[in-house]
């Protein structure tokens, strides 16, 4: 029977190497068998004693000594109580810690932290500060691994939990909220760069199983990023707003204005709150441009002047920053916040070639695809002479915000319940029949241009 399992285990597990010395250790070797077999069908407590077994003899034999372990340790946790439940949570913090010292190249630094945190965290065995600080080493020293979504979260809401029991600034709040964001930034866009080259692939059929499989990962992990951000925005709540940045940054401005990464996060934060109305960011905005005249720095002057009514100068700013840009993915960040600019001013038809500019730098920029469908849904009034035509675009609207959920997962809610919207405005399968225009084509003679065709009953 013995044997049996030996055999099973080494075709289960073989993927994960053994070592010919470590083979010849008959013992380990067979436990290591047992306990797997029962760890595979969640009977931890019967894995518990092979396992220990192993693990306290041959730790480096099999990385299963530290996959089911830590499943085994949880089972053992759950079940225990007083002392007895300490000694198993001393036994799994210990875990954690020998998973970098034997397999090293398996755990880093930030994956032992953020283990460790989220264990903590989820049995309520840790304060914030004490996650705080276990996070931010992480983070700190081992940005590269810290990938974790929940652990971004739970690094930045400790932070916000702290400021709000009074012992941390607000002013380490925004910077933590510009890394964590940059983070999640970092790893969507290696995500969206697979989906941007599968997704045609998957569109044609000729897409492999392997590719089909990368893409539904690639899909799920960027739509978990999404949920994770907006969360972190939510958490950030009103301490961003106009009311607490201006003050913050008034009080600061003479200490860090020959701080360039201070300026431009600081420019930054209060474009996207809409904070340009006040002094401090024509202070900000010329801090920057004398510090590091970059694309984006153009940006916020064509901002400026935008808001003073040079819409010449304006436009011409926001040309300079897009030709002084090489980078196409900043390009891109570039370009949809000039439309975003002009969008508000209500100038559409130049917002659109703008968001299409920062789609044309970076396909998978779904900010700018949902950008354009808000810009159609918004013109149904002006686009048609008849209220089918006009309720018409809303079909165009729905397909280019489904696009954006598409490309960037990311903000696949905010997208697909946009396009649940504007689909639910276009004209009924009673207008359709009512009309007598299934199957035809609808133009748009407005700014909008183009044409859509109505869908057969």
């Amino acid at each position: 029977m013995k044997t049996k399992l030996y055999f099973t285990a080494i075709m289960l597990l073989g993927f994960m190497g053994v070592s010919n010395a470590q083979a010849q250790n008959q013992e380990c070797m067979t436990n290591l068998s047992i306990y797997v077999e029962h760890a595979k069908v969640k009977n931890y407590e019967a894995a518990y004693t092979p396992w220990k077994m192993v693990y306290d003899n041959c730790p480096d034999i099999n990385r299963a000594n530290f996959i089911y372990g830590e499943k085994i340790l949880a089972d053992k946790i759950e079940k225990s109580s007083g002392a007895e439940k300490d000694g198993y949570v001393k036994d799994m913090l210990a875990l954690y810690d020998n998973s970098a010292k034997y397999f090293p190249k398996k755990y880093s630094p930030a994956t032992v932290a953020i283990d460790k945190a989220l264990f903590l965290y989820d049995n309520k065995m840790a304060s914030d500060s004490e996650l705080y600080d276990m996070l931010g080493g992480a983070f700190e020293n081992d940005t590269k691994n810290f990938k974790n979504p929940k652990a971004l979260y739970l690094y930045f809401s400790s932070l916000v939990d702290l400021h709000k029991a009074g012992k941390k600034d607000l002013q380490e709040v925004f910077d933590v909220y510009d890394n964590v964001n940059d983070k999640i930034e970092e790893e969507n866009k290696k995500l969206t760069d697979v989906i941007t080259k599968l997704l045609p692939k998957d569109s044609t059929g000729t897409i492999t199983s392997k590719e089909k499989r990368t893409l539904k990962i690639a899909t799920t992990n960027s739509t978990s990023y999404g949920k994770i951000a907006g969360s972190v925005d939510s958490k950030l709540g009103a301490l961003a707003d106009c009311d607490n940045l201006i003050p913050l940054y008034e009080k600061s401005f003479e200490e860090k204005k020959g701080d360039v990464n201070w300026v431009k996060r600081a420019v930054g934060r209060m474009f996207n709150k809409e904070c340009t109305d006040d002094p401090l960011f024509q202070k900000l905005f010329e801090a920057q441009l004398a510090l590091d005249p970059s694309a984006s720095a153009y940006v916020y002057g064509g901002t400026l002047k935008m808001k003073n009514g040079d819409s010449k100068g304006a436009l011409a700013d926001f040309d300079k920053a897009m030709s002084l840009e090489t980078d196409n993915y900043k390009k891109s960040n570039i370009a949809y916040k000039v439309a975003v600019i002009n969008k508000r001013k209500g100038s559409k038809s130049t917002a659109r070639k703008y968001a299409q500019m920062a789609i044309n730098a970076n396909k998978a920029n779904g900010k700018a695809y949902l950008l354009i469908a808000n810009l159609y849904a918004s013109s149904a009034n002006d686009c048609g002479s008849s209220a089918f035509e006009k309720r018409a675009i809303y079909w165009k609207a729905a397909d280019m915000a489904r696009q954006a959920g598409r490309v960037d997962p990311a903000i696949s809610s905010s997208a697909n319940q946009a396009a649940k919207s504007y689909a639910a405005k276009a004209p009924s399968k009673t207008d359709i029949f009512n009309s007598g225009m299934a199957g035809k084509t609808v133009s748009f003679n407005c700014w909008v241009g183009g044409s859509v065709k109505v869908p057969n009953l």
